[in-house]
C-alpha cells in the first residue's frame, strides 16, 4: 500500500481537474472496485467511491463514524474547530452554528445582506474593465461573513485587519472583550445582531472555543463559497442555453416585482428560482468544491460484505459519486436540466453547506447578479 508511513498519500493528493477524479482514483477503481483499502495520511484507510457506502457513512456520523481530519488542520484553525472536534463537543458547536443560521434568520436577515453586498461588488466594477472572478467572489463572501459573524462593514479598517493572518486571533479576541464589556454594562448596539453576540449570550463556550469557532466559520466558509461562485461563472459560458433560461427566469421575477411596486428581493422570489436551483446543484456536482471527507470508524463496521475495522480511516470520495456515469448521464457535461428529474440529489455538500443562487437586481435594469446563501454545517 505504498511507501512506509506515507503509504499512497502523494499519489492520492496529486492535483487534478475539478471535473475529474484524477488518475490515482481512476486506476484504483479500475483495479480494486469502488471500495478499496489503502494507506493514506499515515493511517490504514478505506476509500469509498460508492454512493451507497458514502451515504451510509454520513448517516451514521457520531454512531459508527466520526470526523478524523489531519492534526495539521487543528494547527491552522484551532483545536476547537468543528473540523477536528468529535462527539458531544462537535455536536454543540454544530448546534450553535445551525441556530444562528436558522431558516428564519436566512429569510429575515441574510437575504437582504446578500443583496446589499452583491450590489457593493457590482457597483465597484468599471465599464470595459477586467477582473478576477474568484477574487471578486472572495471579496463578496469574506465581507458578508465578517458582517454576520462580527458586524464588521466592508472597506473599513477593522475588516481589512481581519484579513491579516498574523494578527487575526488578537483582533477577534479584542473585539470579543469589547463586546463582553458592553453587554455587562447594558450598552449593546442594535446593529450587533451577529454570531459573536449570539454565542456570548447563549453558550458557555470558553474564549478559546469562541475564537476557534469564529475563525473556522469565517475562513472555511468564505473559501468554499467563493470557489463555488467562481466555478458557476466558469461553467455557465460553456452553456449559453442555461444562461438564457436563467435570464428569462430572473427577468420574469423582476417584471412581477416591478408591477407589484416591490424593490427588495424576498424569500418568495428566491423560491421561484427553480431553474436557478438546478444550476446550483449542477455547479456543486461538477465542480466538487469538497472532493472527499475525512472520517474514522469508531466501531467494527460491516457493510454489504465489506469489513471496516475500528480505528481505520474512512474517506468517502464525493467527487467519484458525482462523476459516476452509472449515476449521471455524461457526468463531465454541465447539464442543469438533469436536476429537473425526480430522485436526483447531491450526496454531500461538504463541511460548509452552500447554496449559490442567481437573483434579480431591480436597481440595474433587471440584469442577474450572484447571490450566496450559507445554510449551516454538515
Amino acid at each position: 500500500m505504498g511507501w512506509p508511513f506515507l503509504g499512497e498519500t502523494i499519489g492520492y493528493l496529486k492535483p487534478y481537474s475539478a471535473t475529474t477524479i484524477g488518475e490515482f482514483m481512476d486506476q484504483h477503481i479500475a483495479r480494486y472496485g469502488k471500495i478499496y483499502k489503502s494507506k493514506l495520511f499515515g493511517e490504514p484507510a478505506i476509500v469509498s467511491a460508492d454512493a451507497g457506502l458514502n451515504r451510509f457513512i454520513l448517516q451514521n456520523e457520531g454512531k459508527l463514524f466520526e470526523c478524523s481530519y489531519p492534526r495539521s488542520i487543528g494547527g491552522i484553525l484551532g483545536k476547537w474547530s468543528m473540523l477536528v472536534l468529535v462527539g458531544d463537543m462537535h455536536r454543540d458547536m454544530r448546534v450553535i452554528s445551525l441556530n444562528f443560521l436558522s431558516h428564519a434568520r436566512l429569510r429575515t436577515h441574510l437575504l437582504k445582506e446578500v443583496e446589499k453586498h452583491t450590489l457593493l461588488v457590482l457597483n465597484s466594477w468599471k465599464e470595459n474593465s477586467t477582473f478576477s472572478a474568484q477574487d471578486e467572489a472572495k471579496k463578496f463572501t469574506f465581507n458578508l461573513m465578517a458582517q454576520h459573524i462580527m458586524s464588521l462593514q466592508p472597506g473599513n479598517i477593522e475588516t481589512e485587519q481581519l484579513k491579516k493572518e498574523s494578527i487575526i486571533l488578537k483582533f477577534i479576541e479584542g473585539k470579543m472583550k469589547e463586546r463582553i464589556k458592553r453587554i455587562q454594562e447594558g450598552n449593546e448596539s442594535s446593529g450587533e445582531d451577529d454570531l459573536l453576540n449570539w454565542v456570548l449570550k447563549h453558550s458557555n463556550l470558553s474564549t478559546e472555543q469562541i475564537l476557534d469557532l469564529i475563525l473556522s466559520l469565517l475562513f472555511a466558509g468564505h473559501e468554499t463559497s467563493s470557489v463555488a461562485i467562481a466555478l458557476a461563472i466558469y461553467f455557465l459560458p460553456g452553456c449559453p442555453q442555461a444562461i438564457q433560461q436563467l435570464r428569462e427566469e430572473h427577468t420574469e421575477i423582476a417584471r412581477a416585482k416591478k408591477q407589484a411596486g416591490e424593490v427588495e428581493l424576498t424569500w418568495d422570489d428566491y423560491k421561484q428560482m427553480e431553474f436557478t436551483h438546478c444550476v446550483v446543484n449542477e455547479t456543486l456536482r461538477l465542480g466538487n468544491v469538497v472532493r472527499f471527507l475525512h472520517r474514522k470508524a469508531v466501531k467494527d463496521v460491516r457493510y454489504k460484505g465489506y469489513d471496516i475495522p475500528c480505528g481505520w480511516k474512512v474517506l468517502p470520495v464525493i467527487a467519484a459519486v458525482h462523476l459516476d456515469p452509472s449515476l449521471f448521464d455524461q457526468p463531465q457535461h454541465f447539464n442543469p436540466w438533469r436536476w429537473q428529474e425526480k430522485g436526483k440529489r447531491i450526496i454531500s455538500r461538504g463541511p460548509q453547506a452552500l447554496e449559490l443562487v442567481l437573483a434579480v437586481d431591480p436597481h440595474m435594469q433587471s440584469l442577474p447578479h450572484w447571490l450566496l446563501f450559507l445554510g449551516g454545517v454538515v
